[in-house]
Parts: structure tokens; C-alpha cells; sequence
């Protein structure tokens, strides 16, 4: 069995649809809540990937034979 996780996330600020945290890093407007959302969004994913690509945080469960008594 194999599990398979994209980490993918397509989002626009309505302010500034431009905006891509990938790109541009910090968003230049502090005070937009769209663009900070969406770096915030950005930071997570990042987080999320590296832990996957080091297995940190995974758990392998294996179902345990059933022994007839």
C-alpha cells in the first residue's frame, strides 16, 4: 500500500491577485489580510513538506496478526 500527498494550494488575494508568496516572500502591504493569509498559507505547506520528505511526524500503523486461542 502506498500513500501519495501533494502539497498544492491555489489562492488570490482579492486586493492584489498578482500576489505569490512562492515569488514576491513577504507580502509589502502589512496590512493586507488576503496576502498575509496567503504567506501564512505558504510558510505551512513549506513546514508541512519538509516533515514529510524527512519522515518526522509520520506513523506507520500495521495491523497486528490475530491469534485464534
Amino acid at each position: 500500500m502506498s500513500l501519495r500527498i501533494r502539497f498544492r494550494f491555489d489562492g488570490r488575494c482579492i486586493v492584489h491577485p498578482r500576489y505569490n508568496p512562492a515569488k514576491d516572500g513577504r507580502p509589502q502591504d502589512k496590512n493586507c489580510a488576503g496576502c498575509e493569509s496567503l504567506y501564512v498559507i505558504f510558510l505551512y505547506t513549506g513546514i508541512a513538506q519538509r516533515k514529510a520528505d524527512s519522515g518526522d511526524g509520520l506513523f506507520v500503523l500495521r495491523p497486528t496478526p490475530q491469534v485464534d486461542a
